[in-house]
């Protein structure tokens, strides 16, 4: 059995922009089942996904009528045979439309199901797409992390309700960070998991075969939305005193250094540096994210400067350490 390095699929998938992880029905089911309340007489649209095979496409008809749905549309690139793992080798590709079994049953009668030609080659960009987009309430999918970018951006210029999956370092792309900081976009209930995809025939290295389909790991793994969830809402559980011998102040930043967020002292009022692992945590109405370093080295929290510091303003520095990435919080 061939074995994965621990994150090399989806190395391998940035450099060659090859995408082909397909999501398993646990995990889109442990995080939808956070959801019910959003999907009610709404149109879901998954732009993603071969819509004959897809996990997503089988986990909303399959509880259509729990979630009381009104459509569910699927669409998938360049594919117009049932085979998950196409080659993308057809110029066309379909889309299928689903608004209920007609006789009340629970189970998705093949009949019910509306199978009808793209012009085009289905990719999310495309104008056919785009026009089904404009039709769909909430947007579930797993896009292709090498386009995660111009996805979100194409879900908020389109004004769209959107839960999708991505590589957690997107955390720190300034697109995305953008949106997280304007409270626009913000991770679900699983981040920074490692999950178990299926793999395309051609890769070289995964961790066993399953119903005669690879199926591989990749690490750091988070869900992405803009539908509010009751997570977003609760405080982190504060306790520690603030000394300044245990939160030390960064050489170059009036803020102070919390190593872990469960060290976040309760009776600081200051700037904080925490790591991006906040986010999994954040309520918006517990603290505020002024921004992060990178912010900092574009001049754009000037205020939180040290004017005495000569030196860098890439990172935090504590005693000459250079730290790994924060984001800068502050209390309400």
């Amino acid at each position: 059995m061939a074995k994965t390095s621990k994150n090399q699929n989806l190395h391998d998938a940035s450099k060659n922009k090859n995408d082909e992880f397909y999501t398993q029905l646990y995990d889109i089911e442990k995080e939808l089942n956070h959801y019910k309340n959003h999907f009610k007489n709404k149109v879901v649209y998954c732009n993603c996904d071969d819509p004959r095979i897809s996990n997503f496409f089988h986990y909303f008809s399959y509880n259509f009528e729990r979630l009381e749905l009104k459509k569910l549309i699927t669409t998938c690139y360049k594919n117009q045979n049932a085979d998950i793992f196409s080659q993308h080798d057809s110029e066309k590709a379909i889309y299928l439309e689903y608004d209920g079994n007609k006789k009340g049953e629970t189970v998705p009668n093949p009949n019910d199901i509306g199978i009808k030609p793209l012009k085009e080659d289905g990719d999310f960009r495309s104008k056919e797409c785009i026009e089904l987009l404009k039709e769909a309430d909430i947007v579930v999918t797993n896009p292709p992390f090498s386009l995660f970018r111009e996805y979100v951006a194409q879900l908020i210029e389109y004004d769209k309700k959107f839960l999708i999956i991505g590589n957690n370092n997107a955390i720190t792309y300034k697109e995305i960070f953008k949106l997280i900081k304007e409270n626009k976009l913000w991770l679900g209930y699983h981040a920074n998991k490692t999950f178990e995809f299926g793999l395309a025939e051609h890769y070289a290295r995964w961790e066993r075969i399953e119903n005669g389909r690879k199926i591989g790991k990749v690490p750091a793994i988070s869900w992405y939305t803009n539908l509010d969830i009751n997570k977003r809402h609760e405080n982190i559980i504060l306790y520690k005193k603030y000394t300044p011998e245990v939160y030390p102040k960064y050489d170059n930043y009036d803020a102070i250094e919390v190593s872990k967020v469960a060290d976040i002292p309760i009776d600081f009022d200051g700037v904080m540096g925490v790591p991006i692992t906040f986010l999994d945590k954040f309520n918006p109405e517990q603290f505020e994210i002024l921004g992060c370093d990178y912010d900092v080295k574009e001049g754009l929290l000037d205020e939180i400067k040290n004017s005495n510091y000569v030196g860098k303003f890439d990172r935090g520095y504590v005693n000459g350490t250079r730290l790994y990435s924060r984001l800068l919080i502050k209390r309400r």
